[in-house]
């Protein structure tokens, strides 16, 4: 397939070399701003006719704006925005002049920080807005806290979708209307009229629907909970035979990381079968299974060496068109040879952008919207139309970066002290001989993640500082099969905190490491493993910075107590000595290394607390130590000026302490 590529070419970018033989460092404000920035444009999506886009952009310092573009007058017409607690995370296409948009927030209920989610519909050009949400008739007897979510966007012909909604129930104050409808159901509703019909009736304890893609409900999952209320962490998993209503088992999974089952992803009701991950050889795999009465099951796809993601979707109705996974790199292959054709066609006029993820379809899928992107660009938006073969660029998500010396991203495997090969990405700065740097150890969040090879702020930030980053693939990490991720970062921590420190004294033993110079750096579980790491080895690191960081494992237990996942996590950090041999609060007098801390005061994956705790503990052991706050941000810190003010404070923190 001929692609015919209309875009201007990037600005070569040049690298200064110093005396030294390093490339000279980009000044910091400079350097803070570019790589501190949000990016321009978050996500995207294409009406039904393929005629206009919905973009999700960034504005001030920390909203967000939803922009429509009607692609044969480009110009952008904001329509609705998300600013403090409030944030805009996704909008979609109704129909091809009513969109459906979707809020996160922040909110105090009953002296509780609590999460909320909210869907809205709006006119594509800003008028009529109207919240989705289930509404009762009476006084409610619960607070709603997730509104719900799309199931099926149908075609995209009337301002109608499939909508999992959160009905909660109303007290009986002598209105006959009164709802007792209870939990989630799924009803076809009318977003400009706001007028529902129940295709699903409202469950309890209901966690999530897939529809087929031709407008019916397949599959459903209900959440099992004990008297209490509180989940356990299983999922019944039930699905329906064509054209019947009665609910079948179809398996029942368990998410401690333990469980053998079948858990569905997709379902495809033109073939009448639904795609489900299931365990083989201690990897995810990915396997499709026929929806009768037999659930006959056969391998879709598997990878000796690493866990299957997901499967890849396209279109309006979520047609399943490949599986994606990651080894070093993330792969995608594709079930569909149309498409499989065209992604080899856009590698060869894309060679410098090789990430390439389809992002969203017109209901004919004759207009594909689709990013590009790698290790050293942040990405690009393009629209591709079949009928001409025309690809044109639609907008740079980091349009500050054009024309700036980025740094590559190199995979490697190190060393563990016990001779395990330890997977990671090492970035070296552009231009740079890559020997006797100052460097940064950065473990990743989680613990049950990984990194990606891919375009990494925080790297790249540090790399144009002059630093070496390692981003270690520890054990612990999510994505290598069961035997990688032994009891998770938590439990197993002395093995995921010794391959993190090895990171550090591979770059030393490789001479990448100046050994004076050598830092830790970490955000949530990774500024865990940034604090706890200067527990077992005080004298590695001559410097440590952790955002968001959970310190002390009985206080993240703690964290959760009133809340329906308690048990969950409680289960999942466990119970034993590890709790306080585990908590680097608890353990201050080893620290050797100043310690900085930066922590967002909304937070709710890890209270501002365990930061307090943790300052507080290394000052009264006579050790340096600083604590910034952000108010009114939460983990992500999703703010560009905290973020520069954060890069800016960070790397003048390095610079001190490690005497540059």
């Amino acid at each position: 397939m001929a692609i015919r590529w209309h875009m201007a070419t990037a600005t070569a970018a040049i690298c200064l070399i110093g005396a030294s033989g390093r490339a000279e460092p980009m000044p910091v404000d400079k350097a803070a701003r570019l790589f501190g920035a949000r990016p321009d444009v978050y996500s995207a999506s294409l009406s039904p006719d393929g005629k206009k886009i919905v973009m999700i952009v960034s504005g001030n310092t920390r909203a967000r704006v939803a922009e429509v573009i009607d692609l044969a007058n480009p110009k952008p017409n904001a329509i609705t925005y998300s600013d403090n607690n409030m944030r805009l995370t996704h909008c979609g296409w109704a129909s091809n002049d009513r969109i459906v948009c979707g809020f996160q927030e922040i909110a105090i209920s009953q002296g509780r920080r609590l999460g909320f989610s909210r869907m809205i519909a709006i006119d594509s050009d800003g008028k009529n807005m109207k919240d989705l949400s289930s509404k009762s008739a009476g006084d409610a007897l619960r607070t709603s806290q997730f509104s719900g979510d799309i199931v099926d966007w149908l075609d995209g012909t009337s301002p109608e979708v499939l909508m999992m909604r959160d009905h909660v129930p109303a007290a009986n104050t002598g209105r006959l209307t009164a709802s007792t409808a209870d939990g989630y159901g799924v009803d076809r509703v009318n977003t400009r009229t706001l007028r529902a019909i129940a295709v699903e009736r409202a469950y309890p304890n209901a966690g999530s629907f897939l529809a087929d893609g031709q407008g019916h409900i397949r599959m459903m999952s209900l959440k099992g909970m004990d008297n209490a209320g509180l989940l356990n962490g299983w999922y019944d998993y039930r699905y329906r035979l064509t054209g019947d209503q009665h609910w079948r088992p179809f398996s029942r999974v368990n998410y401690d990381g333990k469980s053998d089952a079948l858990r569905p992803v997709a379902v495809d009701g033109t073939a009448n079968l639904a795609y489900a991950l299931k365990r083989l050889n201690g990897r995810e795999a990915l396997y499709r299974v026929t929806l009768d009465e037999t659930l006959s099951t056969e391998l879709a796809y598997a990878d000796p060496t690493v866990d299957v993601d997901d499967v890849v979707t396209i279109g309006r109705r979520g047609r399943v068109i490949g599986v994606s996974y990651v080894t070093d790199r993330r792969v995608t292959r594709y079930f569909d040879p149309a498409y499989s054709k065209l992604a080899e066609s856009l590698s060869k006029v894309l060679p410098n952008l090789p990430i390439v993820t389809f992002e969203s379809a017109s209901a004919d899928e004759a207009v594909l919207l689709l990013r590009a992107s790698s290790d050293s660009d942040g990405g690009h938006l393009f629209i591709f139309d079949k009928a001409t073969h025309h690809l044109t660029e639609l907008a740079p998500v980091r349009p500050e970066l054009e024309g700036v010396a980025t740094a590559t991203v190199k995979s490697i495997t190190y060393p563990a002290g016990d001779g395990a090969n330890i997977p990671a990405y090492l970035t070296l700065p552009p231009g740079s001989s890559g020997r006797g740097l100052p460097a940064i150890v950065m473990p990743h969040g989680g613990p049950a993640a990984r990194d990606e090879w891919g375009f990494d702020w925080l790297a790249q930030f540090f790399a144009a500082r002059g630093y070496a980053v390692i981003q270690p693939e520890f054990r612990g990490s999510s994505g290598f099969g069961d035997a990688w991720f032994r009891d998770n970062g938590f439990r197993s921590w002395k093995i995921a905190i010794r391959d993190v420190t090895a990171a550090g004294e591979w770059l030393v033993r490789q001479g990448i490491a100046d050994p004076s110079k050598l830092a830790i750096l970490g955000w949530s579980y990774g500024g865990y493993a940034a604090l706890q790491s200067n527990v077992i080895d005080p004298g590695l690191f001559k410097a440590v910075v952790a955002i968001a960081p959970v310190t002390d494992l009985r206080a993240l237990k703690t964290e959760v107590e009133g809340f329906t996942n308690a048990a969950i996590v409680r289960a999942y950090i466990g119970d034993g000595a590890h709790l306080t041999e585990g908590s680097p609060a608890l353990h201050a007098a080893q620290f050797q290394a100043p310690v900085l801390m930066f922590h967002g005061e909304t937070d709710m994956n890890v209270a501002v607390a365990e930061s307090e705790a943790m300052n507080g503990a290394l000052k009264r052991a006579g050790k340096q130590s600083e604590l910034i706050r952000y108010p009114g941000l939460d983990h992500q810190i999703d703010d560009t000026a905290a973020r520069i003010d954060m890069l800016t404070k960070a790397d003048a923190f390095l610079r001190s302490s490690m005497h540059m």
